[in-house]
C-alpha cells in the first residue's frame, strides 16, 4: 500500500502542476494514467462498476460539482475550483487519495473553503491512533467544518481501503466521539471530507457519476489514505 500510495501521489502532482486555465479535465486525465501506468500501477477507479463502468482514471470536479466527476473537454478558468480524485493499484492492493485547487487566481470565499477542507483532513487524520474510534474521527471532521459556516453530506463518507477500493468501516465526517468502531494498528481508511458552502444536500446530474451540491453552492474535497499505527496516524499517499 506505501507503493500504491506513492504512484498515486506522484500522478496526483503531476496533474496539480498541469492545472491551468484552459486545460481540459480529459488532459489531467490522461497525465494521470500515463504516470500510474509507467510506474507499474493500475487505475483503481477506471471500469469501477456503477450506473455505467467508470470510464476515466481520476474524478474531476468543477465548483459545485463534489465527486465522482467524469474526465472530458471541458476546459478551466480563472477562478475556477477544480477537485482531483484519484486511486491507484499496486500489486493487488489500493490506495486512494484527493485534493482541491483554486485554477490561477481566486477569491476569499474559494481559499477560506480550500483551507477549511484540508485542515479538517489534518484534524481527522490526527485522530487516527489506535484505541479512538470511528466516531472521534468523524466528530474532529464535522466540528471544523461546522464552526466555519459549511456542511458535510450525508450520503457520502471515508472508507476502509485495502485490497478492494471500497472496504469497511464507512467514515463519515459526521458523527459523535466515542462511538463506532475502535481503531486498532493496520486499519487503513481513505479519509475524505468534503465540503460544501450553502447545504449538506447533494444531487446527481444527468451522467448518472457526477454529485453536486443541491443548491449549485462551491464544494471542496481533500482525501489521504492512513493507516492506523502504535504511534503516530501513518500517511500512505504522500509523494
Amino acid at each position: 500500500m506505501r507503493e500504491a500510495g506513492r504512484i498515486n501521489a506522484q500522478a496526483l502532482a503531476a496533474v496539480r502542476d498541469a492545472i491551468r486555465p484552459g486545460v481540459t479535465t480529459g488532459a489531467l486525465d490522461k497525465i494521470a494514467e500515463d504516470i500510474i501506468r509507467k510506474l507499474g500501477g493500475k487505475p483503481a477507479f477506471l471500469g469501477y462498476p456503477g450506473p455505467t463502468p467508470y470510464p476515466a482514471t481520476i474524478n474531476a470536479c468543477i465548483n459545485e460539482e463534489m465527486v465522482h466527476g467524469i474526465p472530458a473537454d471541458r476546459k478551466l478558468k480563472e477562478g475556477d475550483l477544480v477537485s482531483i480524485d484519484c486511486g491507484t493499484v499496486f500489486q493487488g492492493f489500493v490506495a486512494d487519495s484527493a485534493f482541491s485547487l483554486g485554477v490561477g487566481a481566486v477569491n476569499g470565499e474559494v481559499q477560506k473553503l480550500l483551507d477549511v477542507t484540508e485542515e479538517a483532513l489534518r484534524l481527522g487524520i490526527q485522530q487516527m491512533r489506535s484505541g479512538h474510534r470511528v466516531g472521534d474521527v468523524s466528530a474532529a471532521i464535522q466540528r471544523h467544518v461546522e464552526e466555519h459556516g459549511y456542511h458535510v453530506p450525508r450520503e457520502y463518507t471515508g472508507h476502509g481501503v485495502g485490497r478492494q477500493m471500497h472496504e469497511g468501516p464507512q467514515v463519515p465526517n459526521y458523527g459523535i466521539p466515542g462511538r463506532g468502531m475502535v481503531l486498532r494498528p493496520g486499519l487503513t481508511i481513505a479519509l475524505e471530507p468534503m465540503v460544501l458552502v450553502g447545504t449538506p444536500h447533494t444531487r446527481v446530474l444527468g451522467d448518472r457519476w457526477t454529485v453536486a451540491s443541491a443548491d449549485g453552492s462551491l464544494t471542496a474535497h481533500f482525501e489521504h489514505t492512513v493507516a492506523v499505527t502504535d504511534g503516530e496516524p501513518l500517511i500512505l499517499t504522500l509523494p
